[in-house]
């Protein structure tokens, strides 16, 4: 999760999505819509083309505000274990800076992830951002 969030805070997208395997899934939703078991989703590719694709799409197509990201993790608690794969969560707080230099708060919540674990190397099969900030202050353009 150390290297998800560094290759998101340094804008290396491209190797963002190779954390993941082909078959994957990534979600960002509220945490309101988890605790009342809605179907709701703020982002979703269910599968790394489609991370792919919206990475492409960050790179040249979408007008969004430029902004530094900055994670700030919380401890991992594992949650199952069974066959490589691993279940676990994470908080997480998300800082946006902007180029004039204001920094503000832009979310908060915690991180449900699936992990294939082969010998020291982990390949995301499943994010789930759950955010707290049930709104999203502006354009949710790149990844959480």
């Amino acid at each position: 999760m150390a290297a998800y969030a560094i290759t998101l805070d340094e804008d290396r997208l491209e190797e963002w999505v190779e954390l993941f395997a082909e078959d994957c899934d990534y979600r960002v939703v509220t945490r309101e819509n988890v605790e009342q078991g809605l179907p709701n989703v703020l982002m979703w590719c269910d599968n790394k083309d489609m991370l792919r694709d919206r990475v492409e799409s960050y790179r040249h197509v979408n007008v969004y505000n430029p902004h530094y990201d900055r994670h700030v993790l919380g401890p991992l608690h594992f949650t199952a274990a069974k066959d490589g794969l691993c279940a676990f969560e994470q908080s997480y707080s998300l800082f946006q800076t902007s180029l004039e230099g204001e920094s503000r708060l832009f979310s908060v919540g915690r991180y449900r992830v699936e992990a294939l674990i082969d010998g020291n190397q982990a390949v995301l099969k499943s994010v789930t951002v759950i955010a707290d900030t049930g709104q999203v202050p502006s354009l949710l353009a790149t990844p959480i």
